[in-house]
C-alpha cells in the first residue's frame, strides 16, 4: 500500500478519535495526513510543505490529541498562527476532532481579544492553546502563561508569520519553551529564512513536501482582461454585473484599495464587507460571519487579512490587483471551484503586468483566458446600478450567548424553528457559535419577524440580548 493509500485504521490514534474520524466521513488520509501522522506520532521534529485545503490540521491535531494527559490541566501543545481567523478555525477543528475526549479545554489566544478572559481561562488552566505569535508573547512577558510543560510547539503557515514581520515572537517564544519539545513547521513554502529557523530550533527534522500538482485550480475558470487603474474601478462592476455571483471575494493588494472598492458597491446597493488589517476584532469577526452565512455577497480584502478564510460555495474571485507571485494567485483563486463545483477566477491587468501571466500559467498548468473590457470609462453608474442583483439571500441575527454560556447550534435552531419560533428548518442557514455570542443566518424577508420571536421568547430558559447585525 502507497503511504497516499493509507486508512486512518492503519495508524495507532485512540479509540475516540477514531470513532470522530469515521463519523465525520474521513476514509482515506490525505498525501499531506499519511506522510505526517505517523512520523508526529513518533514524537519527530517535521517540516511539512503543503497547501491550504490539503487536510494539515488534521495532520497535526490528531496526533496532539493522542498524546494530551486531560487529567493535568497544563498546556502541553501550543500551535501558532499568523491571524485571528486562522487561529479559530484551527481550534474550531481540533475541538471538533475532540470532541470525544472529555473535559478537553482549547483556548485561542489573539490579538484584538480583550486580555482578561485570556489571563481567567490561563488561571483555571488550559490544555492546548492556539495563538498569534504577538499575543502569546504578551502572555509570556507578563507571565501569565506556563509553558514550562509544552510537549509539542506547531508553527502553521511558518511562511506567512514571516512575511508579516513575527520572526523575532516566533524565535522569543521558541527560547521560552523546554528544548526536549517535539518541533513542527507548516509552510507553503520553503524560504531561507525557513530552513534557518529549522536548522536552529529542531532536531533532525524531517522534511514532508507535497507535490506542487495537488494544489492547482483545475476546477477553474480563469480569464483576465486588460485594465489601466483609471477604469479598474468601472472595470470591476461591469464584470460582477456580467458574472451576477451569488457571492465573490475581490482581491486587493493594498488597505486603501480595498477601502474605495468596498465603498464602491456599497453606494451601488450591493452588499459588501472589507477586510484590511487595521479592523478591530470584533469588526473582523461581524464581516467574516455575514460573508460566510450569505448575509454579504462581496468581500474586499488583502491577502494578509484573507490569511485562514475558508469559505463554502464561493462562486468567483476577482484579482482587482494582480499579486506579485504566482503562488499568491493560485492560494487565491484556491478558495472557488470546490467539493466538486466550478469556479470562476477573473483578473485585472494592466498592460505592464501582462508579462506575469505566463509565468502564473507555467506555474499551474493551465492557460488563463484573454478577454476584453467593454468601454467603461464613461460607465453611468446610476443607470448600471438597475442592472446588478442587489440583495443579499440571508440576514444575519446577534445572540449574546455563546460557548462558555453553553450555547449550542441546535439551541438557537429549537428556538427558532419550535413552537415559539415557528421557522422552518429551510429558513435558517448557518449558524456560528463563538465563545459569548453567537450569529445565527435566517432568511432576509422573515429576519425581522425572528428579531422579535427571539427577544421575546427564551433560549435555554434564559432570555438573551438579540441584535440585527448591520
Amino acid at each position: 500500500m502507497k503511504p497516499t493509500e493509507l486508512n486512518f485504521n492503519s495508524i495507532s490514534i485512540a479509540k475516540p478519535l477514531l470513532e470522530v474520524v469515521q463519523e465525520l466521513g474521513f476514509n482515506k488520509m490525505t498525501p499531506i495526513q499519511a506522510q505526517s501522522i505517523p512520523l508526529l506520532l513518533e514524537g519527530k521534529d517535521l517540516v511539512g510543505q503543503s497547501k491550504t485545503g490539503s487536510g494539515k490540521t488534521a495532520a497535526f491535531s490528531l496526533p496532539i490529541l493522542h498524546h494530551l494527559d486531560l487529567n493535568k490541566r497544563q498546556i502541553q501543545a501550543l500551535i501558532l498562527c499568523p491571524t485571528r481567523e486562522l487561529c479559530t478555525q484551527v481550534a474550531r477543528e481540533i475541538r471538533r476532532l475532540g470532541r470525544k475526549q472529555p473535559g478537553l479545554q482549547v483556548l485561542i489566544i489573539s490579538g484584538g481579544q480583550p486580555m482578561y478572559p485570556q489571563l481567567t481561562a490561563l488561571e483555571k488552566g488550559v490544555h492546548l492553546v492556539v495563538g498569534t505569535p504577538g499575543r502569546v508573547l504578551d502572555h509570556v512577558r507578563r507571565k501569565s502563561i506556563a509553558l514550562e510543560n509544552v510537549r509539542t510547539l506547531v508553527l502553521d503557515e511558518a511562511d506567512r508569520m514571516l512575511d508579516m514581520g513575527f520572526q523575532d515572537d516566533m524565535e522569543q517564544i521558541l527560547h521560552t519553551i523546554p528544548k526536549s519539545r517535539q518541533t513542527v513547521f507548516f509552510s507553503a513554502t520553503y524560504p531561507k529564512t525557513i530552513e534557518s529557523m529549522s536548522r536552529a530550533y529542531q532536531r533532525n527534522p524531517v522534511r514532508v513536501t507535497m507535490e506542487e500538482k495537488e494544489a492547482q485550480p483545475l476546477n477553474i475558470r480563469q480569464t483576465y482582461y486588460q485594465a489601466e487603474p483609471e477604469v479598474k474601478l468601472n472595470g470591476i462592476i461591469w464584470i460582477i454585473q456580467q458574472n451576477q455571483p451569488e457571492s465573490a471575494i475581490i482581491f486587493c493588494n493594498l488597505k486603501t484599495t480595498v477601502i474605495e472598492v468596498a465603498r464602491a458597491f456599497s453606494q451601488l446597493g450591493i452588499s459588501t464587507g472589507c477586510l484590511h488589517g487595521d479592523l478591530e476584532q470584533s469588526e473582523r469577526d461581524r464581516v467574516m460571519a455575514k460573508f460566510r452565512n450569505k448575509s454579504t455577497r462581496i468581500l474586499v480584502a488583502t491577502d494578509v487579512a484573507a490569511r485562514g478564510i475558508d469559505v463554502e460555495n464561493l462562486d468567483a474571485v476577482f484579482n482587482y490587483d494582480l499579486p506579485q507571485q504566482a503562488e499568491t494567485y493560485v492560494h487565491r483563486i484556491g478558495r472557488t471551484g470546490r467539493a466538486g463545483k466550478k469556479g470562476l477566477a477573473v483578473s485585472l491587468v494592466t498592460a505592464r503586468q501582462k508579462s506575469k501571466i505566463p509565468a502564473i500559467e507555467a506555474y499551474t498548468g493551465i492557460s488563463i483566458q484573454e478577454k476584453t473590457l467593454a468601454q467603461v470609462g464613461q460607465l453611468n453608474l446610476d443607470e448600471f446600478k438597475d442592472c446588478l442583483k442587489q440583495e443579499a439571500s440571508m440576514a444575519t441575527l446577534f445572540v449574546s450567548g455563546g460557548r462558555k454560556d453553553k450555547m449550542r447550534p441546535g439551541d438557537l435552531l429549537g428556538a427558532l424553528t419550535g413552537e415559539a419560533g415557528g421557522f422552518k428548518g429551510a429558513d435558517i442557514g448557518k449558524i456560528e457559535i463563538h465563545d459569548r455570542f453567537s450569529y445565527v443566518a435566517i432568511t432576509k424577508t422573515l429576519a425581522p419577524v425572528a428579531l422579535q420571536r427571539l427577544r421575546n421568547g427564551l433560549i435555554k430558559g434564559r432570555r438573551f440580548r438579540i441584535e440585527m447585525v448591520r
